[in-house]
């Protein structure tokens, strides 16, 4: 629910704060007054496009602000985006700034956010019905969306079947496109792997032979190095010697200063390491061998694998590497060019999105003689006395994403005539019923018939049974979508709206008085001069002032005994709650219907 709306230097608005409560309010208020600029307020606030042309003149930026009470849902869509959660008292304050070069930020409960964000926000805290709302009612994907709410259908999982199928008839059809292409790739790949199979190419393989190679290349040069090294250290006068006669030397003295002890140790310790390093240069050319045929051998499988490699373009190190991805690779291109399995994975794919179109179209088939019921009920209210409404299922000649067939709104604007699509109906005042007359159906309908439907056909079960619907939005607005109507007709509107207003918050701009007096709350939007400047104020309106409101909104001299007769006859007939026999009968409120439309009010 709408807590409250907070306006800073907004189109001619200076500073204005708005606080609103459950129930039906309205806003009135003489043409140019600003009433919508409220609205566009709301809808800047929950992600509208911004524009520079909000900003007050003269003031650097604009600011909106928003506050919310949470549920549950906003709640988890909060915790899931990272937001910080409210600070114990179950609020949601959305803010957004627009500055004089169009430039807009936004908030959410204080940290940064994104516009996407912001309307993903706005689809579970508030429904917009605009001037033009039915114009979204003319949309296919619209009127579609609205049907399969309400029934319970889970068309997302039809539009997740018909995109494998079509993924595998993509792979079909590329297969057999390709067949000679891939068939070559094939080949190529088979030819590679089995000359590379002869050479079989171990991980690790060549850096070991290829220091193998190395040390018998140069064996000779390698012996003949050891060979001196062992001279220089066994030999008469060589190094061991000398160090030896050294030690021996330093040791005759040694007993004339103990300094001397620790300079022998050392001198011992060094012929020790040189008699090791004896040891083992013998033994090194004991088992030292040449090996001219390994050595040839070495150098025959070397070239090999950099003849491979350079084919390749790869390191020789690299080769065992290749060979797996080649074999992954090839792999793959069987299972491409095998048209045989991918023809059943096609058929498969086409039978598992026929049983959910099939069950889809099962479940749009029971639901829709009840809403264009109920629809058609509710314009025998509103001043279209023998209308009928419709809504079409014409199956599509080829299949589609959103099923197997195309659902449309029909209308048959008086008794006797053919009810043609929605969007060739030329009154803009039926429009503007018809456009209410869905909405208050679908917020306001008796749900008896739909649970039993919904419990007939096993709700939760089947492939075209929608997971749990969310929350709908607690708040709707509606800017101004009684236009064109009036007399008994705006009586029931308000009517409407006041019992719709029960059970969620209704805001509506109007300028019809029978709608007004329905409120349970009334606030007056002015404007006026201040500092040589225009400004818009709103004030709650009561008692004799909302008497005034109403008698200036029928019409005459508002400050007249019998226009303020008049009002206080509307307030207190509204007051009473008499509502038309056709209205008499109990209404729930529908949990599971998706928005009609979210369309912006132009500003007044």
């Amino acid at each position: 629910m709408l807590q409250g709306l907070e306006l800073r230097d907004f189109v001619i608005v200076d500073a204005l704060q708005i606080p609103l409560q459950r129930g039906f309010t309205v806003l009135t208020g003489e043409t140019g007054a600003g009433k919508s600029i409220l609205i566009d307020a709301l809808q800047l606030a929950l992600g509208n496009r911004a524009d520079a042309a909000v900003v007050r003149e003269g003031m650097p930026r604009a600011e909106v602000g928003a506050l919310f009470e949470l549920n549950a849902g906003v709640s988890a869509w909060l915790e899931a985006q990272g937001f910080a959660p409210d600070d114990g008292d179950g609020r949601l304050l959305v803010r957004r700034t627009v500055d004089a070069q169009g430039k807009s930020r936004a908030w959410i409960n204080g940290s940064s956010g994104t516009v996407t964000q912001l309307r993903e926000l706005a689809e579970q805290l508030v429904d917009i019905h605009g001037q033009h709302a039915w114009q979204g009612l003319t949309r296919p994907a619209a009127v579609r969306s609205l049907l399969d709410n309400l029934a319970g259908c889970d068309a997302a999982s039809v539009g997740a079947r018909w995109d494998d199928w079509r993924a595998a008839l993509a792979a079909l059809e590329a297969a057999t496109q390709r067949r000679a292409e891939l068939d070559a790739e094939r080949e190529r790949l088979a030819f590679e792997l089995r000359e590379l199979d002869r050479l079989a190419p171990q991980s690790g393989e060549w850096d070991a032979i290829e220091a193998e190679q190395q040390r018998l290349a140069h064996g000779q040069s390698l012996m003949e190095a050891t060979e001196s090294a062992l001279t220089q250290l066994d030999d008469d006068g060589a190094a061991r010697s000398l160090v030896r006669r050294a030690s021996q030397a330093l040791a005759a003295v040694s007993r004339y200063d103990p300094q001397l002890a620790s300079v022998i140790e050392v001198m011992s310790s060094a012929e020790a390491q040189l008699e090791d390093a004896s040891r083992s240069l013998s033994a090194y050319l004991r088992h030292a061998d040449l090996d001219p045929a390994r050595l040839a051998a070495l150098d025959e499988r070397m070239a090999q694998w950099l003849s491979a490699a350079r084919r390749q373009r790869c390191t020789p190190a690299e080769l065992p590497a290749w060979m797996d991805e080649a074999r992954e690779r090839l792999r793959a291109l069987d299972a491409a060019v095998d048209t045989e399995a991918l023809t059943q994975a096609v058929a498969a794919a086409q039978r598992r999105y026929g049983e959910v179109a099939a069950a889809l179209s099962q479940r749009r088939r029971a639901f829709a003689p009840l809403l264009a019921e109920r629809v058609s009920a509710a314009l025998q209210t509103l001043g279209m006395e023998g209308a009928r409404f419709e809504i079409d299922l014409a199956p599509l000649a080829e299949p589609a994403r959103h099923g197997l067939e195309a659902v449309e709104f029909r209308v048959a604007g008086h008794a006797g005539s053919t009810p043609r699509p929605l969007a060739k109906v030329a009154s803009g005042g039926e429009l503007s019923r018809i456009a209410l007359a869905i909405a208050v159906t679908v917020h306001t309908e008796g749900l008896q018939q739909v649970a039993g439907r919904r419990q007939e056909l096993g709700e939760g079960e089947g492939p075209a049974a929608a997971p749990a619907n969310p929350p709908e939005p607690m708040t709707i607005v509606f800017d101004e979508v009684d236009s064109g109507i009036g007399g008994a007709v705006a009586d029931t509107v308000g009517r409407l709206l006041a019992r719709l207003g029960r059970a969620r918050q209704v805001m509506a701009v109007t300028h019809l008085a029978q709608v007004a007096a329905c409120a349970d709350r009334h606030l007056v939007v002015s404007k006026g001069l201040q500092g040589g400047r225009t400004v818009s104020r709103l004030v709650e309106v009561t008692g004799d002032e909302r008497i005034d409101e109403i008698a200036r909104m029928l019409g005459g001299d508002a400050r007249s005994a019998a226009s303020r007769a008049h009002a206080a006859e509307l307030l207190a007939r509204a007051s009473a709650g008499h509502a038309p026999a056709a209205l008499v009968s109990p209404i729930a409120v529908v949990t599971a219907v998706a928005p009609v439309a979210r369309t912006a009010g132009r500003r007044r």
